[in-house]
């Protein structure tokens, strides 16, 4: 279910997902799977919040828990606050975690 080919690995206490945001969009949806330039595979993100004081990552937070179902509080940035490419730790059972975000991604 997870391998070099996907953006999510398990960690001790839930996920670590890589996610490339793009912030003013028109819309809060994740779109995918993407491919880097380097062939690296992200989750692909838009948020309708700016990229000013956290607002672009907090929402980001949000909409992640929200396609997962889960409490905001489970999902928190570990890495990439200023940057395009993020890492999110998505707190709770691996397993279930990384099935979720397969169906997210349409596999």
């Amino acid at each position: 279910m997870t391998g070099p080919e996907r953006p999510w690995r398990a960690v001790k206490d839930g996920v670590s997902v890589d996610v490339r945001l793009t912030p003013r969009s028109g819309h809060d949806r994740v779109d995918g799977l993407s491919a880097l330039s380097d062939g690296r595979q992200v989750l692909a993100a838009r948020v309708r919040a700016v990229p000013e004081k956290g607002a672009a990552n907090a929402a980001l937070e949000v909409l992640m828990a929200k396609i997962l179902g889960l409490p905001k509080s489970a999902v928190s940035l570990a890495a990439g606050s200023t940057a395009r490419i993020k890492t999110l730790h998505v707190a709770g059972e691996p397993d279930t975690l990384m099935a979720a975000l397969e169906a997210v991604c349409g596999g």
